[in-house]
């Protein structure tokens, strides 16, 4: 702690102080954190309401809506894209839903949801084709 008063009371530190505290006046502030803009998030938001519902007409169309905003939020597009997969399961578009999750392991082989899509596509193959 005695380093840290040192640090501001040296008197050729002054760029050195004001820096630090901006940086920790944005940090406080939020900067520090990527911020998802209130639509998108919102949209997301209703979309996973929608689908525990069980209206996934409304939540294919809200995931469309998202969808266009997705541009300045690539991370969030395996999301969308599972919960896309979900409901093109749940109203028995088995084909459609596999696309949907080779795409999401193709495109986003690192993320969580991918890993996600890959456990749904091992149980749609196995299931006997009705």
């Amino acid at each position: 702690m005695s380093s840290i008063i040192f640090f501001f009371r040296q008197p050729g530190r002054l760029l050195s102080r004001w820096l630090l505290g901006v940086g920790l006046l944005a940090l406080l502030a939020g900067c520090g954190s990527y911020q998802v803009s209130g639509g998108v998030s919102e949209g997301i938001d209703l979309a996973y309401q929608q689908y525990a519902e069980g209206d996934c007409v409304s939540t294919i169309q809200t995931l469309s809506r998202v969808e266009r905003m997705l541009r300045s939020y690539r991370f969030l597009q395996p999301e969308v894209s599972l919960l896309r997969g979900l409901c093109l399961e749940r109203q028995g578009y088995f084909v459609d839903a596999m696309e949907t999750y080779n795409y999401i392991v193709t495109t986003f082989p690192q993320s969580e949801y991918a890993y996600r899509a890959k456990a749904r596509l091992k149980v749609l193959s196995t299931q006997p084709a009705s």
